[in-house]
């Protein structure tokens, strides 16, 4: 049953839009889009929904594609891979958790939104099933790409495909360091991973899990943690290029370090502040003039950060720039210095890609998944739980001469090469026709941890 249809258009000020009033021409990536829709959405019986690309290549192989919801950053993957498949996005909420905005480029594939929102509190199970099993038969795949085995839906999902006997990829970007693991927990894994045909991942470390669980390498891909690189490196030129203008209209510091995260524990950042405190301290007693903080992001830890950064007196230093959408993302990281980012634990790092496709140097912690990919020639990493040697990498990163931080830069665009959307759609591609020409069959043990009545 549809029950909801939004058309509209409207003027969102964004990046493009902001560019253009202060040019007076349309920026090099096109026309603004951003905040022009048309979506519908299902009540769970998936009986109508929307294609949001029409036309479909036969000769392809057909693949769905399951996200909690289809932002930006999935849009961009999505996209990517409909070169080389017929793709359909299956996303379980139309709302997003995060209000990250819109992509601002046409979508190349279909896309089933199946229900309005979709928390953990509601639907029930039951009505999940229903409409995923709805939505496998409106869109007969081939095969279907799993979002992990522990997210929302996940082995709703695979039990639907195991009972329709569809090829299933699992997506994933879990590693062994994550958090403690217990051994029962693992063994349970061990048998859910093996309904799954092929992976495909971010890196290394989760290559390594995945062996770890009983996938064999052959099966795995990379190319899972990508962003639009192209989207982030041209917007930090056209910002660069009008600088000063840009950095008045949002207010920010001439130099500053950049970090951008929800404000939760694991994010780390009251040691990010202390560690940021000692660097200044020791950047003014040799007499430098330290670079100032932004922190983006917003979450439960916002008060806790606040009253620190009074009782450290670095009020006027250190900038809570609150949640940005998308469309803003670019002019935070186009005029800063460098990145931070100082998580005790991170599957992946995203924002460590958006950093280096836009030409920064990094300072990124040793625990997060991105490291042996991301963080080579282009700056430091840094021990989470250590704020002294976080501040030692503070003052090293700000110590470097101009050009050595275009260095730096330079080598994070040529990382940032390896990890554009079109890995994903490669990566994915592989993926997919393994696990058509090699599917593995469903052991008894694992269809029975996933099964519950339709």
């Amino acid at each position: 049953m549809l029950i909801g249809i939004r058309v509209g258009r409207r003027c969102c000020g964004c990046v493009k839009g902001v560019l253009s009033e202060l040019t007076g021409l349309e920026p090099s990536l096109g026309k603004c889009v951003l905040g022009q829709f048309a979506e519908k959405h299902s009540s769970g019986s998936a009986e109508r929904w929307e294609l949001t690309f029409p036309s479909r290549m036969e000769s392809k192989p057909t693949i769905a594609v399951v996200f909690h919801h289809i932002g930006p950053y999935h849009h961009a993957r999505l996209n990517a891979a409909a070169d080389k498949l017929s793709v359909t996005g299956f996303e379980w909420s139309a709302k997003a958790y995060e209000p990250w905005g819109t992509a601002d480029s046409p979508a190349r594939y279909r896309k089933i939104s199946l229900f309005s929102e979709a928390t953990d509190q509601y639907p029930a199970k039951a009505q999940l099933r229903r409409a995923f099993w709805s939505a496998l038969e409106q869109a007969n795949p081939d095969v279907v790409a799993v979002n992990g085995w522990n997210n929302f839906g996940s082995l709703v999902a695979a039990d639907c495909c195991v009972r329709r006997g569809i090829p299933m990829v699992v997506m994933s970007e879990s590693a062994q360091q994550d958090e403690p693991r217990a051994w029962w927990k693992e063994m349970i894994k061990r048998r859910i991973v093996t309904l799954y045909s092929a992976a495909l991942v971010g890196g290394q470390r989760h290559v390594e899990y995945l062996v770890e669980l009983g996938i064999p390498i052959e099966r795995i891909f990379t190319g899972y943690d990508v962003v639009d690189n192209n989207y982030f490196a041209q917007h930090a030129v056209e910002i660069r290029n009008l600088k000063r203008e840009i950095r008045n209209m949002h207010g920010l510091p001439e130099n500053y370090f950049l970090a951008s995260a929800r404000f939760i524990e694991k994010k780390n950042l009251p040691t990010l502040i202390r560690a940021y405190a000692t660097y200044r301290q020791k950047s003014e007693a040799s007499g430098t003039p330290p670079w100032d903080l932004v922190l983006l992001g917003d979450g439960p830890q916002r008060e806790t950060l606040n009253t620190q950064l009074s009782t450290l007196n670095l009020r006027e230093h250190v900038y809570l720039a609150g949640f940005e959408q998308y469309d803003e993302l670019p002019v935070y990281y186009a005029l800063a210095n460098a990145f931070v980012h100082a998580s005790t634990t991170e599957q992946w790092g995203l924002v460590v890609n958006e950093a280096i496709a836009s030409g920064l140097p990094v300072i990124v912690s040793n625990r997060c998944g991105c490291v042996p990919e991301l963080v080579q020639s282009n700056g430091f990493t840094f021990d989470p739980f250590d704020e002294h040697e976080l501040a030692s990498r503070l003052l090293q990163m700000a110590s470097l001469s101009e050009e050595e931080r275009r260095r730096l830069g330079d080598a994070s665009y040529r990382i940032a090469a390896n990890f554009a959307p079109e890995h994903f759609g490669e990566g994915l591609e592989q993926a997919v026709k393994l696990a058509l020409t090699h599917p593995r069959k469903a052991s008894l043990l694992g269809r029975t941890l996933i099964k519950s009545p339709l």
